[in-house]
């Protein structure tokens, strides 16, 4: 009995380390972003230019309202690219517990 309590405490000490270090780096990354203050509207450093300063003229949208053909296409390439490998090993690991 004694044996598999310290095989599934190490069993699952790794995960529950990775799952630590992702959690307490999500926190402090929300701690940082929320402690300091939005930048200002200006340049603290900014000082007057002698060039007159023009604007640039924006391009014309040709992007169609709704059309998300091409990010359905690019989610599902790469859903492909993550699974098929995990599938392939898996059916490998089953193969390999059966003998």
């Amino acid at each position: 009995m004694r044996h598999s309590v310290i095989y599934t405490m190490k069993k699952l000490m790794r995960p529950a380390l990775v799952l630590g270090i992702c959690v307490g780096l999500s926190l402090l990354s929300a701690a940082l972003t929320y402690s300091f203050q939005p930048a200002m509207q200006g340049s603290l450093t900014a000082t007057a230019s002698p060039f007159p300063s023009t604007t640039t003229p924006q391009p014309e949208d040709v992007s169609e309202i709704g059309s998300t053909d091409g990010i359905v296409a690019m989610v599902g390439i790469i859903v492909l690219i993550v699974i098929v490998p995990i599938l392939l090993r898996r059916r490998h690991w089953m193969r390999s517990a059966q003998q």
